[in-house]
């Protein structure tokens, strides 16, 4: 197993940018696809960002793609969201996810653990 913490949410102004990090616990968190996804306020959860246990593979939503950028330290168990150009659309809470099976798509049902979210908030 592994559990996930997320950090680094808060209010930026449209335009900024900010980066997000995921700590995880256990031991084997160098096997685990790991992912972002974000849930704005009334609306479902959505996938935002993936990457393959060994960072080779990367994937990202349409609408987030060129303002992101997803990373991972397999020496410090952790991960990270970078998003430039922020918008009030990109107000949301944010998650991190993990799963086992090296899948970096954008299907809920495939991630196995999740963190408690950050929230960010992006002022017009």
């Amino acid at each position: 197993q592994v559990q996930l913490v997320e950090s680094g949410g808060g209010l930026v102004q449209a335009g900024g940018s900010l980066r997000l990090s995921c700590a995880a616990s256990g031991r084997t968190f160098s096997r685990y696809a790991l992912g972002w996804f974000r849930q704005p306020p009334g609306r479902e959860r959505e996938f935002v960002a993936a990457i393959s246990v060994n960072g080779g593979t990367t994937s990202y939503a349409d609408s987030v793609k060129g303002r992101c950028t997803i990373s991972r330290d397999n020496v410090k168990n952790t991960m990270y969201l970078e998003v430039d150009s922020l918008k009030p659309e990109d107000t949301a809470g944010y998650y991190c996810a993990a799963n086992g099976g090296n899948y970096v798509g954008a299907s809920n049902l495939a991630w196995s653990y999740w963190g408690q979210g950050t929230q960010v908030t992006v002022s017009s």
